[in-house]
């Protein structure tokens, strides 16, 4: 007898299956064939949830998205950690470079992807600014951090962080991306209000971070 699932449950399943191919032969390897052979579904089936493997590709960035945002909210809100090290912490919550992640970044960056690009920028810039903001607003209680713009100060460091570091806009040697980062935690200390040299332990966090990538 043919099962009947609900049209989420099949639609994570396409997603699911998807997200696997992916990362096993690529987007360009993968055949939409390939992706109903590893459901087990027809044609009309998969078209009757998405348009078009690329379709897919966008479901899989809003979903890679939402559950990144809930890492980094989940971080955001463990007041056993210190607010400094929640800070990076939550930042590097948000690195799709692991598993079929990073088969998505390749994927986004590509010329004919750019609106696909916009939305995982999109979707970092308004999930994150406000997770962030609301660390430093706790750290501004606790007299940590000195800013009267804590949401303002976290929209432009996303902002940067996202531009600069995402690997697209901005060709960069490992030199360049070491003399950024080295900028960026120093004048992230100066929007924050905080010492010199408070966040510098996030440079070892982020070069450890790079290697485990490698």
């Amino acid at each position: 007898m043919k099962t009947i699932k609900n049209p989420e449950e099949r639609k994570n399943e396409i997603l699911d299956a998807a997200d696997h191919l992916f990362t096993q032969k690529g987007f360009d390897g993968t055949s939409t064939n390939d992706i109903l052979e590893a459901v087990g579904i027809a044609r009309g089936t998969l078209y009757y949830h998405f348009k078009s493997k690329e379709d897919i590709m966008d479901a899989l960035i809003e979903r890679y998205s939402a559950g990144i945002l809930k890492r980094a909210e989940e971080i955001a809100q463990n007041k056993s950690i210190p607010v400094y090290e929640r800070i990076v912490s939550t930042v590097l919550a948000l690195n799709m470079n692991h598993g079929s992640g990073r088969e998505i970044i390749e994927q986004i960056h590509k010329p004919q992807n750019a609106l696909m690009h916009f939305k995982a920028q999109k979707a970092v810039l308004n999930g994150v600014t406000p997770i962030l903001a609301g660390i430093i607003t706790e750290g501004v209680e606790q007299g940590l951090c000195n800013t009267p713009y804590p949401y303002e100060a976290m929209e432009m460091l996303v902002v940067y962080a996202n531009t600069v570091f995402d690997g697209d806009m901005i060709e960069l040697t490992d030199e360049d991306r070491l003399s950024r980062a080295k900028a960026f935690i120093f004048h992230t200390e100066r929007l924050l209000g905080v010492e010199t040299g408070t966040l510098t332990f996030a440079q070892q966090i982020f070069e450890k971070d790079d290697e485990d990538e490698s």
